[in-house]
């Protein structure tokens, strides 16, 4: 009996498992109620008086070598372990791995900052939840102003506003929203840079207004700032100018529209020609060949005021573009949502442009 304990306790550990399969069969033949640790105590009371106390001893020893035994390759084999499936060929080169790409909205937004920072622009960003001063007030929004109203922007709880706390921001009375644009990001570089200011501002905004193929309540905006002593409308043009020629062309030609922001004057909206050529140009450009696609002007001297910096003595323009518009021209893409819906079928078509 105690020869058998001994065999029993070397084949244990001499045991090797590679499936879920052996590691029952292990407990079944040991650890179960007719296995072989069970059957030895029940053939203890037959055991001669003068071994019970050896054998009583290795045969708790076995018993608990079985169970860790058990335990260790119920573990390893859960976490892969270094164990290998028999039917499993090591040999045989493995599937090819398919490689992801950028999201075009990404791709686009990493051109555009890169035209700018070959120009001197640097990159900030700023939180995607404002307060009143950074998101209106400061940008010259007066009280009245239609952004402020709850059907165009969303506004969140806030610890500091009373309970029950969404906030009206209306009349600058403070609380918290989604921002709006990412002009809010010009307002703290102005507020804790001195000018020259050469920056660009990307990022997520947020709108209250209805989903469609033109249209959505989250979008991503690249805004551009440039301020320093004798800035003029012809070196936003030229600026504008060199951006256009890189993005859509070498022989991009553009025009600039009068047009109203509360926080530039004068402003303007910014069209590239695009050109008759097709039926879709003339679907696109609405049958005139122009295409806008970004807004400018100059910052308000009440916007510099605002944040610290004179404008007696400086002077600047301020930019901006929706990211996914411009990717929609780049791209001929239809349909705004898909930029949204992370449909691999549509995105697979980008993997050639990355």
């Amino acid at each position: 009996m105690l020869k058998k304990l001994e065999d029993y306790e070397k084949q244990i550990q001499e045991l090797v498992i590679t499936s879920k399969d052996d590691l029952e069969n292990f407990r079944l033949q040991f650890l179960s109620k007719k296995g072989i640790v069970p059957q030895l105590f029940t053939a203890f009371r037959d055991v001669p008086n003068e071994q019970k106390k050896e054998f009583g001893q290795k045969l708790n020893v076995l018993k608990d070598l079985a169970e860790t035994k058990f335990k260790e390759l119920q573990t390893e084999l859960k976490s892969g372990g270094n164990t290998v499936d028999p039917n499993i060929d090591l040999t045989v080169p493995p599937f090819p791995t398919e490689i992801g790409t950028r999201h075009p909205v990404n791709m686009v937004r990493r051109e555009v900052v890169g035209i700018f920072e070959r120009i001197g622009f640097t990159v900030s960003e700023g939180p995607e939840i404002e307060d009143d001063w950074h998101n209106f007030s400061a940008l010259n929004f007066p009280p009245e102003h239609p952004a402020r109203d709850m059907q165009d922007t969303f506004f969140v709880a806030h610890p500091s506003l009373p309970k029950g706390g969404l906030s009206p921001l209306s009349g600058g009375q403070g609380g918290a929203a989604l921002r709006t644009h990412t002009s809010s990001v010009q307002v703290r570089v102005m507020e804790n840079q001195k000018p020259p200011i050469r920056t660009i501002s990307p990022g997520r905004v947020f709108r209250n207004e209805a989903i469609s193929a033109r249209a959505h309540c989250i979008f991503h905006q690249i805004e551009g700032l440039y301020i320093d002593k004798n800035v003029s409308f012809a070196d936003m043009k030229d600026t504008l100018l060199y951006f256009a020629r890189e993005f859509y062309g070498p022989e991009t030609k553009i025009r600039l529209r009068p047009s109203y922001f509360p926080f530039t004057e004068p402003s303007a909206e910014m069209d590239v020609y695009w050109g008759l050529e097709t039926e879709a140009d003339y679907r696109i450009t609405k049958g005139t060949g122009w295409l806008e696609v970004l807004g400018c002007g100059m910052v308000d001297p009440n916007v510099l005021k605002s944040c610290g910096i004179d404008p007696e003595i400086y002077s600047g323009f301020a930019f901006g573009m929706g990211i996914e518009r411009t990717a929609m021209l780049k791209y001929q893409v239809k349909d705004l949502r898909l930029f949204f819906e992370n449909d691999k079928r549509f995105l697979d078509q980008f993997k050639a442009a990355y």
